[in-house]
């Protein structure tokens, strides 16, 4: 076990380096830099000089990159350059209402998409399984931003039952935050549950044309324990895997569906950073994403040991 754990967690460090250094490279070491783009094509050289010397872009890239990944360990990302304020500061603030967001449509997305899922298998080729399946193709056509819109359309300006857009902060309260974030966190959901409700149900289905399925259902099971007891679990790695993914898109898609309701989250941080040319801001955000999705992935991975653990043995 601890050698798989090891492992993982070796190839984890590893991505993450890899990680680091093609944003620094893409964003730092191409033509031109922060002085240059802050002050514009026009600034006296002397300018555009003392002022990369104070933000620290005069250096070699490889000072720089290395200053940057030791700045990270300790905590320290930088200072935004248009804000003036460490970049930790306005992620946390951001990372506020990002990180509930993604959970909330994870939550949504793993109770819906499972249910569902079950259901079709349960009934396959029936009417329940046949209605499942069109609902699902149409959610997965989709996009997450134009169903955002219809929700606003009809809970917000139709009903007038939630708000549609617009953030109070948690120190409101615990519901007026919730409930700012209910129609992003279903818009997100929606389309993602539609992925999932596909992949259970082919997963379920797969489990259920086993022998020992029949074998169980022979020994008196019925449909319903068999599905509790023998197939869900042995269905769960293709399960496991797209749910391991879609929270790695949920993080991403936040980004467009915060810029929709008007978020103050990780999606108008880096947008806001982009039109401002903060590199810094934009590089520490960019990598973080980048972790998060590192990270998902090294979880899912324990995961799959704990549901199989034959796979540790395979893979020593």
């Amino acid at each position: 076990m601890s050698a798989f754990l090891l492992k993982r967690f070796a190839s984890f460090l590893a991505t993450l380096a890899c990680a680091s250094l093609v944003i620094f490279l893409v964003l730092e070491v191409l033509p031109g830099n922060a002085a240059e783009v802050i002050l514009g094509p026009e600034a006296p050289p002397e300018t555009v000089a003392a002022l990369a010397k104070k933000l620290g872009v005069d250096r070699p890239p490889l000072a720089r990159y290395l200053g940057w990944v030791e700045g990270m360990a300790e905590g320290d990302f930088g200072t935004s350059y248009a804000y003036g304020t460490p970049a930790a500061a306005l992620i946390d603030q951001s990372l506020a209402l990002t990180i509930p967001l993604a959970l909330i449509a994870m939550a949504l997305n793993t109770a819906l998409g499972l249910a569902l899922g079950i259901f079709a298998a349960a009934r396959h080729n029936r009417f329940g399984d046949v209605a499942v399946m069109a609902l699902s193709q149409i959610g997965i056509a989709i996009p997450s931003f134009w169903f955002a819109i219809l929700l606003i359309l009809l809970f917000a300006v139709g009903l007038g039952w939630l708000p549609a857009g617009g953030f109070p902060g948690w120190s409101a309260g615990l519901w007026p935050g919730l409930r700012a974030l209910i129609l992003p966190a279903v818009s997100l959901a929606i389309v993602q549950s539609a992925i999932l409700a596909r992949v259970t149900r082919s997963a379920v289905l797969d489990v259920l044309r086993e022998d020992f399925v029949r074998t169980a259902r022979a020994k008196g099971l019925s449909e319903g324990q068999a599905l509790r007891r023998h197939v869900l679990r042995n269905a769960l790695i293709p399960i496991v895997t797209i749910m391991g993914l879609q929270f790695s898109n949920l993080l991403v898609l936040t980004i467009v569906v915060e810029n929709v309701f008007y978020l103050p989250g990780l999606g108008r941080l880096i947008l806001n950073s982009i039109a401002n040319r903060d590199v810094v801001v934009v590089r520490d955000v960019v990598m973080l994403l980048a972790a998060m999705v590192v990270a998902v992935n090294f979880v899912v991975d324990l995961l799959y040991a704990a549901i199989d653990p034959r796979l540790k043995l395979r893979d020593l």
